[in-house]
């Protein structure tokens, strides 16, 4: 078994996009984290970086803050997995989603711990039920 990427397509603008899984997301528990940052021509802008006008990438880092400070607190070398990121762009008139996520087999060689794979890939799951739920919208 090998990582996976999730990829989706919707007719929704990013923003539109990004407001819908905001809303799904809170409705099981989760969070975008990074609400206020996740436009990158945005954060990119406040750094003095320039962008395009028609550039418009979201970073949304989902997190179940309940989930993640139970888990870090049992085993903190869980934290380098932790961030979940769900990417949105436009390309031929479309809003692209992707989601990179790993295998049980690469979660165990990079953490030590027996629960954390399994839990790990059902949180996997949840979140691109959530995105599908957010497209269906």
């Amino acid at each position: 078994m090998s990582d996976h990427l999730y990829k989706a397509e919707t007719s929704k603008s990013t923003v539109e996009f990004a407001g819908d899984l905001s809303k799904v997301v809170k409705k099981y528990g989760f969070v975008i984290h990074n609400e206020n940052s996740m436009d990158m021509a945005h954060s990119f802008g406040q750094h003095g970086a320039e962008v395009a006008d028609e550039f418009d990438l979201h970073m949304m880092q989902i997190c179940k803050p309940e989930k993640a400070a139970m888990s870090l607190q049992a085993n903190p070398e869980r934290a380098i997995l932790m961030p979940k990121h769900v990417m949105t762009f436009s390309k031929d008139n479309k809003t692209q989603v992707r989601f990179f996520y790993f295998s049980a087999d690469n979660i165990r060689a990079m953490v030590d711990d027996e629960v954390f794979p399994l839990s790990l890939a059902e949180t996997y799951e949840k979140i691109i039920s959530m995105v599908d739920e957010a497209i269906a919208l």
